[in-house]
């Protein structure tokens, strides 16, 4: 099993990298791939409205540390 800090979840944090969600869905995780994409895909696209993007971002942040360090307890 993949702990923190492994290749796989530094392949996966890069996957999140440039698709919010994609890293936690390598890893499995479908509802935290779904919930990272949608609220980061809807903040930044309404950019215009400036907190939904900052929330847009924070997201896609999180997404990516979420996915670095993951740890698998199965």
């Amino acid at each position: 099993m993949s702990g923190q800090g492994s290749g796989g979840n530094v392949l996966a944090a890069l996957c999140s990298l440039f698709v919010p969600g994609l890293g936690q869905l390598l890893q499995g995780r479908l509802f935290a791939a779904v919930l990272f994409f949608a609220i980061t895909v809807v903040g930044y696209a309404l950019w215009w409205l400036i907190i939904p993007a900052i929330i847009g971002a924070i997201a896609h942040l999180f997404a990516i540390l979420d996915a670095a360090r993951f740890k698998s307890y199965h």
